[in-house]
């Protein structure tokens, strides 16, 4: 849950979750794609708005995952995105951040689009610009054309910005995206364009100026398997480190939420092969073009099932159902998941699907009860 519970209606459903201390009955972790601000920031701005206190451990934001790629933690890395990155960064374990913002001010002649904000001398305190080694992207940017442009410059340089372009490097430079979503519901009366039109933009230009595929290490928030394992060791550590039976994801969208719990629990009915290959299940499960990287720190996906509800007060609209693709005419016009997601009909058919935030906790209450 995150967006829709912001839609709670005057008579809301929280009592029905709460015990006479205000404490949750069940463990409850709220994943956003949100990916601007710290967890301990996302919990105070939940704990006020619904006026219950939400833990940090309570919260994962679509970065959060980040922080079991250890392998990514020594490398130099270009983060790009919106507010405290440096902190984000460091609280998830990367040693050696660069910012977009780093990158032009020692580069200059790189961020030309702007007249007006064309620096004349270089101002970075970094005497020698290290090599990039890998890209983090975290949200959408400000400024789209400075960041295509400046990530373009490292990805085409093998992050040697100041090199000449080489298009024929045989090897990419590391990718880890986090947030898909192509739109997403604000206060506006129609969604916005989320990180995943920024990341489209991404792919277009890289393909027209090299005739290939922009390849991901690993994509990261809603529907992601990998967010998905993340969230269920959450709920997990709640429970005192008891296994859960079913997982219910709340959720707003359908190619987000409903699509990411959908392809969790094909997943967990997978569980029945060793180990040893579940690291392998999350790359088949995020599309043809990502090398998901390996999560070091383990992590156990033992809930029976996954169950998704779809709630009607956000951005999924009943009036404009998804086509069923029974004639195979769905087009990518209609098909707003990332690239590297296929449309399965059936991972975009919710479970349940209720009014509203207070009807699907009615709902599972049921379900759940003796």
């Amino acid at each position: 849950m995150d967006d829709v519970t912001l839609q709670l209606p005057a008579n809301d459903s929280r009592p029905k979750l709460l015990d006479r201390n205000n404490n949750f009955l069940f463990p409850v972790v709220f994943v956003t794609n949100a990916g601007s601000c710290q967890r301990h920031d996302k919990a105070r701005q939940l704990s006020h708005l619904l006026d219950v206190q939400i833990d940090p451990e309570q919260v994962m934001l679509s970065y959060s995952p980040l922080q079991m790629l250890k392998s990514f933690h020594q490398k130099c890395v270009l983060v790009s995105g919106q507010g405290p990155l440096a902190d984000i960064s460091t609280t998830l374990g990367f040693q050696n951040v660069l910012s977009i913002e780093q990158l032009r001010e020692h580069h200059p002649l790189l961020d030309m689009v702007d007249h007006h904000r064309r620096p004349t001398l270089p101002a970075s305190p970094l005497k020698s610009f290290p090599e990039i080694e890998a890209i983090v992207l975290f949200g959408e940017p400000i400024r789209w054309e400075t960041n295509l442009q400046l990530l373009m410059d490292v990805l085409l340089t093998n992050g040697r910005p100041a090199s000449p372009y080489d298009p024929q490097l045989p090897d990419q430079l590391p990718v880890l995206a986090c947030n898909m979503d192509l739109m997403w519901m604000a206060e506006a009366p129609s969604p916005r364009l989320g990180h995943g039109m920024f990341l489209l933009c991404l792919e277009s230009v890289f393909r027209k100026l090299t005739g290939r595929d922009l390849q991901y290490q690993a994509l990261l928030g809603k529907p992601s398997l990998l967010t998905y394992q993340y969230a269920e060791h959450l709920l997990r550590l709640q429970n005192h480190n008891q296994n859960l039976t079913t997982i219910y994801a709340v959720g707003d969208n359908l190619m987000t939420d409903v699509y990411g719990a959908n392809m969790y629990n094909r997943y967990l009915t997978q569980q029945h092969v060793a180990m040893a290959t579940s690291t392998k299940l999350v790359a088949q499960g995020t599309g043809s073009q990502v090398t998901m990287a390996v999560p070091e720190a383990e992590m156990v996906s033992a809930a029976a099932e996954c169950r998704s509800i779809l709630v009607c007060t956000g951005i999924y609209n009943p009036r404009s159902p998804l086509p069923s693709n029974q004639s195979g005419d769905v087009t990518e016009t209609v098909f707003h998941g990332h690239r590297d997601l296929v449309l399965e009909p059936d991972l975009v058919e919710p479970s349940h699907v209720v009014e509203d935030v207070e009807a699907a906790v009615d709902l599972l209450l049921q379900q759940e009860s003796p």
